[in-house]
């Protein structure tokens, strides 16, 4: 199966290419409030650990106070390329951080500097 095919997109809850601030009962931002991400979750629509790796973001980004943003590989053929086979992906700061899980631990950890498993790999240590 190619990237992108075989599935039906649903609306669902996905923002693709959009950034959110973190905050309980904000709403989404207006494009002249949006903060920078931090945090990127890439995947698409109809995608059930996207969901599942949807709420993690959600839930660290409000904990942590964060923005982040969702970009969907059927909206970029160069996100579909590199990551189609590891949807959801989770960056922190640019980096590829976790997919297919997130662990809410190692994402606040990342959030909050401390290095992580897979930093650590890495650099060798």
């Amino acid at each position: 199966m190619s990237p992108g095919k075989g599935m039906a997109a649903s609306g669902g809850a996905a923002y693709p290419g959009r950034v959110f601030a973190s905050g309980r009962g904000s709403g989404p931002p207006s494009a002249a409030s949006q903060p920078s991400a931090r945090i990127t979750l890439i995947g698409k629509p109809g995608c059930h650990l996207c969901d599942d790796a949807r709420d993690v973001v959600v839930r660290v980004a409000e904990e942590v106070g964060v923005g982040w943003q969702e970009m969907s590989i059927l909206d970029d053929p160069n996100l579909a390329e590199r990551y189609w086979e590891q949807i959801p992906v989770v960056r922190v700061d640019g980096v590829q951080h976790d997919f297919w899980r997130v662990d809410e631990h190692r994402l606040r950890e990342a959030l909050s500097g401390r290095r992580t498993w897979h930093a650590a790999r890495r650099s060798g240590h």
